[in-house]
């Protein structure tokens, strides 16, 4: 099937969400938009945007695919002069209208993307000074606007905030993890919450997100339960293309074939996996898009140390596994302690949970309790009593310090783990090469987690800053246009979030905003040359 005007490519996509919705209601064995029988040269529905991963990133880009558009606010004036003279010049267009790359000039802020840290100026002007001013932008549905897109999510919509440890606070204000249209404030307001403290409960977060996408009206996008099997290009005889192509200067990259025939032409991705039933069964589907956004955040793959006796059932490597031991009571009565290896916030959450449950605690990390680049050094005092009181503990109860390995806490600073023993001890090394076992009841390896983009060609590998590594958020993540947040190094493929470095709420929803103007600006090129009789096609390049 193809279409070639905006109202048909409307009543497609409307069909097509009707019926999915339809088709799984009936328990049916497949997705209706491609049997597993039918070749990729067919002419079937492409989607113009399919975005993978349901959390902050897929649903705040949802929003602005749905048409919200972000103005000045009229009595709004933002405190950076410069920023605010450039936001008057063109108070009548929204920001998605604007020029991006004039408005983030020469600002700065905790996000290595520009359009990251303009939007997050906007949102919370003067905020990493301590100031609580309001946005500067006020928000307008669009409907001429809308970009027909479907959020493909593991589970509720809210992604990984379903599934972390409820006991602990937020690490950002729940100010900073809200999403544009409604303040956490008013939702907890809504909900009659009682908020007692500025950081919230995780589950609170992931409860505000999932109502976030119904009150937005927003669901008809979203499809949980879905697994991904593969992304992967498609491949059409150039004769083919030229009938059909839009516009070869966008998306179109011409291949030639070892034997030296005719061209081949990159064009729309083929997404696969299967929607989980309610009765467990597994729902096969593929879909064609023309563009795939990447939304997965960080949190599918726990880090692990790759070294010998890691695979161990007593080596936990998730908050949740280390949380589910305690309740289960196989740590009551230990006389060993626990040990932990890390030095960032989930290891002090860990270390926090095993001191408030009365279980001693081993902990073992590769930095010096001055290194500059612990976490614990950019947070302040007053807002994070309970992290600084870990980090005290780091720096004063280090085991040259306290030889008694069964008192409530011993810190071992600049040491590796080496192995682990069966029976259930651990070999650490320090800095200087002496080498040391200490016997534990249990170990828990909590040093990050990455993205698992096994799906992609190479699992991703390809698309980073450093080519053929791995995709972490901070020492190698996926290489983008600062502006469209496109990956460089593959068209009409999108990454946002700590897929591409910013961890924080407050500035994913810049990769939203640029995106969405990038995706706004080819789509209305399409219904120029539509309208012009230049094309036809069947998506959106």
């Amino acid at each position: 099937r193809s279409y070639s005007g905006p109202e048909t490519e409307g009543q497609l996509l409307n069909s097509f969400v009707q019926y999915f919705g339809d088709s799984l209601g009936r328990k049916v064995k497949r997705m209706p938009l491609i049997e597993e029988t039918v070749l990729p040269g067919d002419s079937l529905l492409t989607l113009p945007v399919v975005i993978i991963g349901n959390g902050p990133s897929g649903i705040c880009l949802s929003y602005l695919l749905s048409g919200y558009r972000p103005y000045l606010s009229p009595e709004a004036i933002h405190p950076n002069p410069i920023l605010h003279t450039k936001l008057e010049e063109a108070r009548h267009l929204s920001i998605v209208d604007q020029d991006l790359e004039y408005l983030s000039e020469g600002l700065e802020g905790r996000s290595s993307n520009p359009v990251a840290v303009l939007f997050d100026t906007l949102l919370h002007p003067d905020a990493d000074f301590g100031y609580d001013y309001p946005p500067v932008l006020h928000w307008k549905l669009e409907q001429h606007n809308y970009i027909p897109h479907i959020v493909l999510g593991k589970g509720p919509p809210g992604g990984a905030w379903h599934s972390m440890e409820g006991s602990m606070l937020t690490i950002s204000f729940g100010d900073w993890m809200e999403l544009p249209g409604l303040t956490f404030k008013e939702w907890a307001a809504s909900k009659r919450r009682n908020i007692k403290s500025d950081r919230v409960m995780p589950e609170e977060i992931a409860c505000y997100y999932k109502h976030y996408v119904k009150v937005m009206g927003l669901q008809k996008n979203f499809r949980d339960n879905v697994y991904i099997t593969s992304v992967s290009r498609l491949y059409r005889g150039k004769d083919d293309e030229d009938r059909s192509q839009l516009n070869e200067n966008i998306s179109t990259q011409h291949l030639e074939m070892e034997d030296g025939q005719k061209s081949l032409i990159k064009r729309n991705w083929e997404v696969r996996g299967y929607q989980r039933a309610t009765d467990g069964s597994h729902v096969p589907f593929c879909l064609f898009a023309e563009n795939v956004a990447l939304a997965t955040g960080t949190f599918d793959s726990p880090g692990r140390l790759q070294v010998e006796g890691e695979d161990f059932p007593f080596v936990l490597h998730s908050m949740s596994d280390f949380g589910a031991a305690i309740s289960k009571g196989k740590l009551r009565g230990k006389a060993d302690p626990v040990l932990i290896v890390g030095a960032g916030l989930t290891a002090a959450d860990a270390v926090l949970c095993a001191y408030n449950n009365n279980i001693p605690v081993i902990h073992v990390f590769r930095r010096r309790v001055t290194d500059t680049s612990l976490i614990f050094k950019q947070l302040p005092k007053k807002l994070y009593p309970e992290y600084h009181k870990v980090y005290h503990m780091m720096c004063t109860q280090s085991h040259t310090v306290d030889s008694n390995l069964h008192s409530a806490y011993t810190s071992f600073p600049e040491h590796n783990v080496l192995s682990f023993k069966p029976e259930m001890k651990c070999v650490l090394q320090s800095a200087s090469g002496l080498k040391k076992i200490l016997k534990f009841s249990v170990a828990l390896v909590l040093i990050g987690s990455h993205p698992n983009l096994f799906f992609l060609k190479d699992q991703g590998h390809s698309i980073g800053h450093h080519s053929n590594q791995p995709i972490t958020c901070k020492g190698n993540p996926i290489e983008i246009d600062p502006y469209t947040y496109e990956c460089t190094k593959e068209a009409n493929l999108f990454a946002l979030g700590p897929l591409v470095g910013d961890n924080f709420v407050r500035f994913l929803k810049g990769g939203a905003l640029g995106i969405a103007r990038c995706l706004a600006i080819r789509q209305k090129k399409k219904h120029e040359l539509i309208e012009s009789g230049d094309g036809g096609g069947d998506g959106v390049p």
